[in-house]
């Protein structure tokens, strides 16, 4: 059995350790308000454009664009695929980084193309260097504290290669945080957009206002303009959904680190107890000893 001195260094290990993992969780649960309040502000504008995408494609169905274009000649090794993967800066976060990882290869796996990985976080670009994997070197931002300029920084180069037939999809991985337990790697196509996502369900068409709209100068323009906004918003929402279950999936490690140091803490109580009682039951017994030699 450990000493008593001994008994009391890990004590005051496991409390500090138990400062940290609080800290930690406090810190996290304080991101993850600020983050969820900066989606719920800017929601609003990217879910105008995505009605106003509806109403153009709504009015000209027929219309063909670029961002539509699903480059049907180009298939096999030919065809030029992009993926976006959102993972962490840090680690102490469960197996939110390794869930996405293991998305990403999975979906590269099944696809007979050229892929091309474009990795937000130090530890994705960390994973995928470890395992010889191409990965966009210029490629350098951080997912700490999302923002707008960021997102619109990512949605221009990505939109930029897209245009110059440099990438034929673009696909986003991320984690979406369903709640406060549940969290789940998931993939969206970013580019090239498909009509189906943008059409509404209205009841029978007497029932329906019909609205008469111009489009100026024309709705190949107007769809140039509202496209890459919406790209942005699509970006931002990720990045947010990726930084708030990153920090859901942290708060949970640290509470049940936590809970952990708590029952260390309690079994060293129990048997820093049981040595002071072993100490003690020692003393009395060398005192009585004593007594009965000094009689004799």
């Amino acid at each position: 059995m450990a000493n008593m001195k001994e008994i009391q260094d890990r004590i005051r290990s496991v409390q500090d350790t138990m400062k940290i993992t609080n800290a930690m969780y406090t810190i996290s649960s304080s991101k993850l308000k600020k983050a969820k309040k900066a989606l719920e502000d800017t929601e609003p504008y990217f879910y105008a454009l995505q009605g106003a995408i509806s109403r153009t494609l709504r009015h000209v169905p027929d219309l063909e664009h670029r961002y539509f274009d699903e480059r049907g000649t180009v298939q096999g090794k030919d065809r030029k695929v992009g993926y976006v993967v959102i993972t962490g800066d840090k680690g102490m976060a469960g197996a939110y980084n390794h869930n996405v990882e293991k998305l990403a290869e999975d979906e590269m796996a099944v696809r007979d193309c050229d892929s091309y990985l474009f990795i937000l976080g130090e530890m994705g670009r960390q994973y995928f260097t470890r395992r010889n994997m191409a990965i966009d070197t210029q490629f350098h931002y951080t997912v700490q504290n999302p923002t707008m300029h960021r997102a619109r920084v990512i949605s221009e180069l990505l939109v930029d290669k897209f245009n110059k037939g440099e990438l034929d999809e673009v696909y986003i991985i991320f984690t979406q945080m369903n709640n406060s337990v549940a969290m789940e790697p998931r993939m969206i196509q970013l580019l090239p957009l498909k009509k189906a996502t943008f059409e509404v369900k209205t009841p029978a068409i007497v029932d329906i206002h019909q609205e008469e709209i111009e489009m100026v100068p024309s709705e190949e323009a107007v769809l140039d303009m509202i496209v890459p906004n919406y790209i942005t918003g699509m970006i931002y929402s990720c990045l947010v959904e990726s930084y708030s279950s990153e920090q859901n999936s942290r708060m949970i490690a640290m509470q049940n680190s936590t809970d952990s140091a708590k029952e260390i803490l309690h079994e060293l109580n129990i048997s820093y107890n049981r040595a002071r009682q072993a100490s003690i039951t020692q003393e009395i017994t060398e005192v009585i000893s004593g007594a009965r030699a000094q009689k004799r």
